[in-house]
């Protein structure tokens, strides 16, 4: 499934132009801190298999205001180049590569 324009950025890595969206309001689960943020990218002008990236810091809209940082352009970046090292072709059409980078997250226990 493609990313939708609207709410999306662009990057540009090593000469190839991907769209990265973050989703604006946090999953309940993002909500309440028991899983971390997630961010989705793929290639901007021939999309096929989506990256899903999930991160170790909180949706910085949960509901209990658990400080967490901003993703960064500079993230993503690093979040691309490690996918494409791990084996994501983002031309090719197939299922959501997931790319987990939750080493360190701290889950809120309900």
């Amino acid at each position: 499934m493609a990313i939708g324009r609207k709410g999306s950025r662009r990057i540009v890595v090593n000469g190839t132009t991907y769209r990265w969206r973050l989703r604006q309001r946090p999953t309940y689960s993002q909500g309440h801190c028991w899983s971390p943020c997630t961010y989705a990218v793929e290639h901007a002008d021939h999309p096929g298999t989506t990256l899903v990236v999930t991160t170790n810091q909180p949706h910085a809209g949960n509901w209990f205001g658990v400080p967490s940082t901003a993703v960064l352009p500079s993230d993503v970046s690093t979040a691309i180049t490690s996918a494409l090292a791990q084996g994501w072709h983002p031309t090719r059409p197939g299922s959501p590569f997931h790319l987990d980078q939750s080493d360190g997250f701290v889950r809120l226990r309900p």
